[in-house]
């Protein structure tokens, strides 16, 4: 008997030896390692800007009125929590259709739109991803530079190649319009370019609707594919303006993918809500793409969450907290609005000649500030204010008990490098 162990030990043993040791190690993500550096700083007044969370005015991430309301009826509900459809809560998906494309659509009302329900807008980027590289294996993806890391990753993993389109300009901290528009009309047919229609991450970096006009004229002729990626509709312009190039993109007639979140305009995070919709020619095309998209769910995590579903479902379903819903976006964004211009208004104070302007330009949750490598390490040394190493600015970080710190440490690591 005790051989017969001595030799199992020494077959699992062997058994489990140099199986996976060849794997490089995995880096870890900068930004939450960045976010635990923060919280291991022991500086008074330490300001949080690295992670894309939307806080309140006390720091705190909110729970919504009306995403309470739905959650206390879910609490009383006995009824079983069953697997949902490949393709999702029906209520949810007809919710997803009426914020992103509107309730007047007429491309919802051909039944020419495929909607799921996804993991969060990161599980729409990934079944987008996986269903265009079965439809055009052999088309690149073209995103923005900068862009959200993790975009790259994605149409990557796909088995896309990817590269970049120039986006943001350093010297103007504004949009490299005429650079981008060279290089897009140079793109061969099928091109698949990520695009985001609002609040641009990390930049925080807009087109107007007249470059809005260029660019889908663009990608009509070139016979690009779009792939839009709305993580933040609301919080920069409005529910409605803020989908104003993804209604303008169906209203001309192009085929377009459109990914969408509720993480943050629902304040739902771990719940990973989001929706990925496929605008087609005709309701039969719909079908056929509704299908093959039910089959890229059906490989990867079989069917999405059922309480983030109904948490959705309820709020947008139900016309008083709907209502009261857009109104606390609204409060999100004006909070926002006002970070931006307390920054903006102080900076001239404190750091005369300093152009600020891009604070009070930029929309949604981020702003790219330009700041050097050697500017946020001082940042972070002496005053305990943590920007990730790009430079993005997180700006629901930002509050009234904050801000004057904030713009402290901006002035004097500023003015020291313009000494």
């Amino acid at each position: 008997m005790a051989a017969t162990r001595a030799t199992r030990r020494h077959i699992i043993s062997y058994r489990h030896n140099s199986m996976f040791e060849h794997l490089q190690p995995y880096a870890g993500d900068p930004i939450f390692g960045l976010n635990d550096a923060f919280h291991r700083n022991t500086h008074p007044k330490k300001v949080n800007l690295t992670i894309g969370l939307y806080y309140d005015d006390q720091g705190r991430i909110p729970v919504l009125q009306s995403v309470e309301t739905v959650q206390r009826r879910l609490a009383d509900d006995p009824s079983p929590r069953v697997y949902l459809p490949m393709e999702g809560l029906a209520a949810y998906r007809q919710a997803v259709q009426r914020v992103v494309f509107g309730s007047d659509s007429q491309a919802v009302a051909q039944g020419r739109v495929a909607t799921i329900q996804t993991l969060g807008g990161t599980g729409a980027l990934k079944v987008g991803a996986d269903f265009l590289h079965l439809a055009y294996p052999d088309s690149e993806v073209w995103i923005s530079d900068p862009a959200w890391d993790n975009h790259h990753a994605i149409f990557g993993g796909a088995g896309f190649k990817t590269r970049s389109y120039p986006y943001y300009d350093p010297a103007t901290k504004g949009l490299a319009f005429d650079a981008m528009m060279d290089c897009l009309r140079n793109l061969p047919s099928r091109t698949i370019v990520l695009l985001h229609p609002c609040c641009h991450n990390p930049t925080g970096v807009d087109l107007s609707h007249e470059q809005w006009g260029e660019v889908i004229a663009l990608l009509q002729g070139r016979g690009l594919i779009p792939f839009l990626d709305i993580a933040y509709q609301g919080l920069g312009d409005g529910m409605e303006e803020d989908a104003y190039a993804v209604r303008t993109m169906v209203d001309a007639g192009l085929t377009v993918l459109v990914a969408n979140s509720f993480s943050k305009n629902l304040s739902i995070y771990g719940e990973r809500c989001g929706g990925l919709s496929v605008v087609c020619g005709s309701a039969q095309e719909a079908d056929l793409v509704l299908g093959q998209l039910k089959s890229m769910v059906r490989r990867n995590y079989s069917s999405a969450p059922w309480h983030g579903g109904h948490i959705v479902a309820g709020v947008l379903n139900d016309e008083l907290l709907h209502a009261r819903w857009l109104k606390e976006v609204a409060d999100m964004r004006v909070r926002m609005a006002e970070m931006r211009r307390q920054v903006h208004q102080q900076l001239a104070t404190k750091l005369p000649g300093y152009d600020a302007d891009y604070f009070v330009n930029q929309r949604g949750m981020f702003t790219y500030s330009g700041l050097s490598r050697e500017q946020l390490l001082a940042l972070r040394e002496r005053h305990g204010v943590y920007i990730i190493d790009s430079g993005r600015i997180a700006v629901p970080g930002l509050n009234t008990g904050n801000v004057d710190h904030f713009t402290d440490a901006l002035a004097d690591v500023i003015g020291e490098s313009a000494r």
